[in-house]
């Protein structure tokens, strides 16, 4: 079996940085080192303040802290460390595509591509090439003939290892996998090289964990994992909306059926609204698939979980002026939360940013509050909807660092992040603060609702 010393990841970003750094604690005897051509970002990673760290996810900076140094290594220098790396992992953006065939639902390869050509240019010795990115199935292919025509004599296989990561436990998940997938050719070098992979996690990992499958599979699985994930998610939501109008609690109903074993409690969690890079991106690449294929029915049935996530978050914003009097202009929303989910500071495609867009768009002052998010990250956010002018955005925005800043002579909060800190705060000052009558909008259904009330709050929860 072939035996890795050295490995290469192209990209620092959420999965490649997290990733890299537990391999590297765990696994003291390979080299790892971690390359991405943003100076900015890598110069984070290699802070000497830990906090500066350019991904926060609970315990990362402490694994990190061990390895960095060590046999942990963030760079520039991505040329070198491709031709010294036995095994190169790709770890590169794969949006969906904003223009030409498939715009809006395809993933965009050209940054796999790049990746692809470079390696193809730099590598002067047989490598295993892994997908670590989240791609379409059939990718390996793409790659495999690009890798396989350059003439030089190299030998490329390809594997498929997709990450199961949930932001904010993405370390856990990494010390603590349900499963690790590795697809591959099977073929005796395809074989070979799916060992070295498990070889590498079997230094943590029960090998009874670690699956290996042909690469088409291991590809589409990652597809079809966020997709039933996040069809969850939009289930809740569309009986979230039902609650409201009937008289039902979510929770409660939520409590019921997560009780059956059949379905299981997870992701049963009614909000504003699902994000994060996976969910909405997998889906929609799950639906060009299908379509490409001519499986329209099976094309518009995953394409209802986007739709009735859009629709949840437009609720939402509309429910919010409703209950004020049909107009919000002028008038202060301060809202708490602008990363997707708790634990991470992640903000790609949060609900926040399009509940933001809408009340914008009704001339609301919006004041925003993120433990974690920082100001130039908001603003980006809003920016790249392209709804309004930079200098609207800014005029109309303002980022705080403090709850108490924000909620000063506000008409409303609205919980768009679940943070934990959020249930801690005195909300009776809060209150006590805001001009009358106050609202509150709990669009994560974590703060008590009778409690709220109590304190004088005109309060709205989802699903309740």
């Amino acid at each position: 079996m072939k035996s890795i010393s050295h490995i290469c990841c192209i990209g620092a970003g959420y999965v490649g940085g997290p990733t890299m750094s537990v391999i590297a604690q765990k696994c003291p005897h390979i080299t790892v080192t971690v390359v991405d051509i943003n100076e900015k970002r890598i110069a984070a990673w290699n802070d000497e303040n830990f906090d500066n760290l350019p991904i926060y996810e609970p315990g990362l900076a402490d694994v990190v802290k061990e390895a960095r140094g060590r046999n942990l290594f963030f760079t520039t220098e991505v040329d070198a460390a491709i031709d010294k790396a036995d095994m190169i992992f790709i770890s590169v953006n794969t949006p969906t595509k904003t223009y030409g065939k498939g715009k809006g639902m395809a993933a965009d390869l050209k940054y796999i591509e790049l990746c692809a050509r470079q390696i193809a240019r730099v590598s002067t010795t047989d490598k295993i090439v892994v997908e670590k990115s989240t791609l379409p199935v059939r990718t390996a292919e793409t790659l495999t003939s690009i890798l396989h025509n350059t003439g030089n004599g190299v030998h490329f296989e390809i594997l498929s290892n997709p990450e199961f990561l949930a932001e904010g436990t993405a370390v856990q998940d990494l010390l603590n996998p349900d499963r690790i997938l590795i697809g591959g050719d099977n073929t005796p070098e395809g074989q070979e090289a799916k060992d070295a992979l498990t070889s590498v996690y079997a230094n943590w990992i029960d090998r009874d964990r670690i699956l290996q499958t042909n690469v088409w599979s291991s590809e589409l699985s990652k597809l079809t994992a966020n997709a039933f994930l996040a069809q969850r998610v939009s289930s809740i939501n569309s009986i979230s909306e039902l609650c409201e109008e009937t008289g039902a609690d979510v929770n409660e109903v939520a409590r019921a059926i997560g009780t059956d074993s059949r379905v299981g409690s997870k992701f049963l969690k009614a909000s504003v609204g699902f994000g994060g890079s996976c969910f909405q991106k997998d889906i929609l690449n799950l639906v060009y698939i299908a379509k490409s294929y001519g499986l329209d029915k099976v094309a518009d049935y995953w394409e209802q979980v986007i739709i009735m996530n859009d629709h949840q978050k437009k609720r939402f914003a509309e429910k919010m002026i409703a209950s004020m009097y049909n107009t919000v202009a002028g008038k202060k929303i301060v809202l708490f939360g602008w990363a997707f989910k708790k634990d991470t500071n992640d903000t790609r495609e949060s609900a926040a940013i399009y509940v933001t867009d809408y009340l914008l768009d009704e001339q609301a002052e919006i004041v925003v509050y993120d433990p974690k998010v920082k100001e130039e990250q908001i603003y980006a956010d809003l920016d790249y909807l392209n709804t309004r002018s930079e200098e609207e955005n800014r005029r109309l925005v303002t980022v705080v660092s403090s709850p108490e800043e924000a909620t000063k002579d506000a008409h409303a909060v609205a919980v768009l992040t679940e943070w934990d800190e959020f249930t801690t705060y005195n909300w009776e000052t809060i209150y006590n603060n805001m001009l009358k009558p106050a609202f509150l909008f709990d669009g994560r259904k974590i703060l008590d609702s009778s409690a709220m009330k109590e304190i004088g709050f005109k309060h709205f929860a989802i699903g309740e």
